[in-house]
């Protein structure tokens, strides 16, 4: 359960095990999960992201918030949701991480997808995306499965942010150990 005050949620950064760990289920709406999507909004906005998980500030909750500043999409929240259909055809894309700071890397990802999702209120929705949104929300859904965008990459993308990541698990040992 998360009891928050609208305080500023801390990001779980890479390489911390917990972002490896699969979210557990929401059973359905209760009085903390309004208080737990605003929350991550805040932290979204502070962080200058685009989309959030539940498990990168800490809790092991089926929730994704995204903000692309489109009308429809301006603040969208899921909770529980699953992936139906992905396009086969695919498109390579920069994608960045508010749980790996500092590293960039070309992902490869379907330019469509079918998401479907509980609102914060229980009503489910199902959401058609391309491009943009769609590579947001699969991005936001790995993270409940426990996978990075840093896992999508090929061998040679991966050599070249290999420095990045290098400095990012030794900045985590120093702070582990101090």
């Amino acid at each position: 359960m998360y009891i928050g005050t609208m305080s500023t949620l801390s990001l779980v950064t890479y390489p911390d095990p917990f972002l490896r760990r699969a979210a557990q289920e929401v059973s359905g709406p209760d009085d903390t999960l309004g208080t737990l999507i605003g929350d991550m909004f805040a932290a979204l906005k502070e962080n200058d992201g685009v989309g959030l998980a539940a498990p990168q500030v800490g809790v092991s909750r089926r929730i994704i918030v995204i903000s692309l500043g489109e009308k429809e999409f301006s603040r969208l929240a899921l909770v529980n949701p699953t992936v139906e259909y992905v396009s086969p055809c695919t498109e390579v894309d920069e994608e960045g991480c508010l749980s790996i700071p500092g590293v960039r890397a070309d992902v490869p990802r379907p330019v469509e997808a079918v998401v479907r999702g509980m609102t914060k209120s229980g009503r489910m929705i199902e959401i058609t995306a391309r491009d943009l949104l769609a590579r947001v929300l699969l991005h936001e859904i790995d993270h409940l499965n426990g996978v990075l965008f840093i896992d999508r990459v090929d061998k040679g993308e991966r050599a070249r942010i290999a420095s990045g990541l290098s400095a990012l698990e030794r900045r985590y040992q120093a702070v582990k150990t101090s």
